[in-house]
């Protein structure tokens, strides 16, 4: 079966054309998903160098931050709260392993099931890193204002629920 070619839009048919021009991005720098980009690498700049120090990715500490949270999870779990792809997760989960810094077990009810949790190491590593990771907030607060720095979290809170 062959899939009939669509004709090449014209120019009044594309939906840019229709749309009022005030209202589009005249530069790529203006399109929200570059500005979100760019704000991401702008604070990340800051964070990547304090990981590397303690020999952390900012992928890895999501996982040792967010086990320091909430003690244990399964690997469905971490994946959804640290916005890490199943297949990347279970790289990082192997290397923290074998790091000794993470730990799995299995879960009780569910055999199938593996439950993660810091080691002593792991949460000493926390520990040894968090006082770097509060210093860059204090920077950021520093810069920007606490009240900015809430407005964008809620802001940002609404746009992920679109």
């Amino acid at each position: 079966m062959t899939i009939p070619k669509r004709p090449p839009p014209t120019q009044d048919s594309h939906p840019a054309s229709r749309a009022n021009p005030s209202e589009l991005p005249h530069e790529a720098t203006k399109a929200l998903p570059i500005a979100l980009l760019r704000a991401r690498e702008a604070l990340m700049s800051r964070f990547r160098p304090m990981l590397a120090e303690h020999d952390f990715t900012s992928q890895q500490w999501r996982v040792i931050r967010l086990l320091n949270e909430h003690s244990t999870l399964d690997a469905a779990q971490l994946a959804e709260k640290a916005f890490i792809l199943p297949p990347s997760l279970t790289r990082i989960l192997a290397n923290l392993e074998a790091r000794d810094l993470v730990t799995r077990v299995q879960c009780a009810s569910d055999r199938r099931r593996y439950l993660f949790r810091l080691t002593s190491l792991g949460e000493t590593s926390f520990q040894k890193i968090y006082p770097d990771r509060v210093k860059i907030y204090k920077e950021i607060e520093a810069y920007f204002g606490k009240r900015k720095i809430a407005l964008l979290l809620e802001l940002l809170d609404d746009l992920a629920q679109f």
